[in-house]
C-alpha cells in the first residue's frame, strides 16, 4: 500500500523526516516500515503541498488515551526521503476537483487532504500513487 502525509514541515529538503503521533484516516493506520509515502507540506502552516517521496523506516501505532470515547488512530513514523518534488501539487492544483466519484487522482487528494483540512496520514489508491510519482 502507498500512503501520503500532510503535516507541518520545518525543512522541506531534509533527508529524514520524523512525524510524531500523527492522525490517520482512509487506511493511514496501516502504514508500516518499508511503505512508500508522499510528503505534503501543509498549506495551512505555510507549506506548498507535495515536497517529496520517501520510504518509511519506522512506524509505531500510538496507544489510545484512557477515558476518551472517540479517538482518531495515531501513528509515529520516520521517513527517509528518496526524491524531491519536480512540479507543484497542492491545494490550488486540486481544489476545483469536487466530483467525489469521478475517480481522478486529484479528486482523491482533494477529498482526503483538503475537504477536511487537518494534517493526517492517508492511504492512496494505485492510480493516485502513479499520478504522484509523476510529480517527483
Amino acid at each position: 500500500m502507498v500512503f501520503a502525509i500532510k503535516a507541518a514541515i520545518v525543512d522541506p529538503r531534509a533527508r529524514t523526516f520524523t512525524f510524531t503521533a500523527q492522525k490517520t484516516m482512509y487506511g493511514g493506520k496501516l502504514i508500516a516500515e518499508g511503505d512508500t509515502i508522499f510528503i505534503f507540506s501543509s498549506e495551512n502552516e505555510g507549506g506548498q503541498g507535495l515536497i517529496a517521496r520517501g520510504i518509511v523506516t519506522y512506524a509505531k501505532s500510538e496507544p489510545k488515551k484512557r477515558g476518551v470515547a472517540r479517538q482518531t488512530p495515531r501513528v509515529s513514523i520516520t521517513v527517509k526521503r528518496t526524491a524531491l518534488a519536480k512540479r507543484p501539487m497542492g491545494r490550488s492544483e486540486v481544489k476545483h476537483l469536487t466530483d467525489w466519484n469521478d475517480g481522478q487522482p486529484g479528486t482523491e487528494l482533494n477529498f482526503k487532504f483538503y475537504r477536511q483540512a487537518t494534517n493526517k496520514i492517508v492511504g492512496v489508491s494505485d492510480g493516485t500513487a502513479t499520478f504522484l510519482a509523476e510529480c517527483v
